[in-house]
This record gives structure tokens, C-alpha cells and sequence, in this order.
């Protein structure tokens, strides 16, 4: 006898979590809340994860290996390696739809840091997205978006300044956190813009 067809895959599962996760934050995340979520009993996330942690897990584990299909579908909407860049630190934002959600986010990063299951999967998670922002560079630096730069080492420095920024966006509340976001990137990135783009720029 074959077994009963998943009526909600994985991936729905997944996407469950994340939603869920941005409103409560890891505590108050039930499996039952993700069950209602995407409409399924709470015995069945019971059966296919056996517990919220291993759900935990499991979730960490889905968001590796997307990188490259991610960024490809950002190239297709934009025009250059240097907006594809700035788009794709711009996604971050996505965490802070209000400074609520990002609370919410730090939460689950204490997780990440503290349960040794979490910890290597968040960072190989991180040094994808460094691996992906150092390809971004060194292609404006090859279509000459960018003056020449040291990819590897800038990759890491963009990245803490997108995770930093929200977080000072979620203490001061000034703006928006894409608005507070795309400021900074602009300041970062400003030193490495070809001399006419630079004074183009209206920051």
C-alpha cells in the first residue's frame, strides 16, 4: 500500500514558519500555530518533524543552497551587477517591516548563536550570502560599475552594515528600515563608484 500524498509540502511548511516567526518571534512559535497556518493538524508537523527544534532545524536547513537562483531572479529585474547588489541587500529589509518583526529576528538569531545544531547552519548560511555579495562586487568591478576593490574582504563589512543598520533602525525608528538601509549602502558603496557616477550620486 503507498503512502498517503503530503497534502502541503515542505516548502509551505517553511514559508509557514517564517511567517509565523516574524509575528511571535521562536518562543511563542507552536508547532499548532505553524499547523494553522498552512492548515494542517499540529499531529502531523508532529509526525513529519517530531518536535519544534527539529522544525528548527529543518528550517535552517531549507535556506541554504538558494543563493544562486535568487540572485539570478533579481538580475533578471535588474539592470547591472551593481543594482542586482543593491537590490539584494535591500531584501534584508524584509525583516523589519515594523521593529516588532526585527526584535522577532534578533530572537532567532540568539537561537542560531546558542543551539550548536543552529549555530553551523547559520554560519554556512552567512558565508553564502558573503560568497554572494563578493561575486556581486567583483562583477561591477569587472563591468566597471566599481573601481577596483578587495571583494572577499567587503562582502563581510556590507553585510554586518545591513544587519547593524537595522538594528539601529529598530531602536531609533527613523524612517523606513529600506529607506535607513539604502542610505547606508549608498555610503559604503560611495568610495568605489567611478568618479562620474560618484558625483552623480544624490547622497
Amino acid at each position: 500500500m503507498s503512502p498517503r500524498p503530503r497534502t502541503v509540502d515542505d516548502a509551505a511548511i517553511f514559508a509557514a514558519v517564517a511567517r509565523v516567526g516574524a509575528r511571535v518571534g521562536p518562543t511563542k512559535l507552536t508547532l499548532g500555530r505553524v499547523a494553522n497556518e498552512v492548515g494542517l493538524a499540529p499531529a502531523t508537523l508532529v509526525q513529519r518533524f517530531g518536535s519544534k527544534r527539529e522544525l528548527f532545524i529543518a528550517f535552517a536547513r531549507s535556506s541554504l543552497g538558494g543563493e544562486e537562483a535568487f540572485v539570478a531572479d533579481l538580475r533578471a529585474h535588474h539592470e547591472g551587477p551593481l543594482a542586482t547588489l543593491r537590490a539584494y541587500l535591500g531584501c534584508f529589509a524584509a525583516m523589519a517591516a515594523t521593529p516588532e518583526e526585527m526584535a522577532n529576528h534578533l530572537a532567532f538569531f540568539h537561537q542560531d548563536v546558542t543551539d550548536p545544531a543552529l549555530r553551523p547552519l547559520t554560519d554556512q548560511m552567512l558565508r553564502d550570502q558573503e560568497a554572494t555579495i563578493a561575486g556581486l562586487l567583483r562583477q561591477a568591478v569587472d563591468e566597471g560599475e566599481l573601481t577596483p576593490c578587495d571583494p572577499p574582504a567587503l562582502s563581510p563589512v556590507l553585510l554586518t552594515l545591513v544587519t547593524g543598520t537595522l538594528l539601529r533602525w529598530a531602536i531609533d525608528r527613523t524612517g523606513t528600515a529600506r529607506e535607513r538601509l539604502d542610505g547606508a549602502v549608498d555610503v559604503a558603496l560611495r568610495p568605489y563608484l567611478p568618479r562620474s557616477s560618484a558625483d552623480r550620486s544624490p547622497r
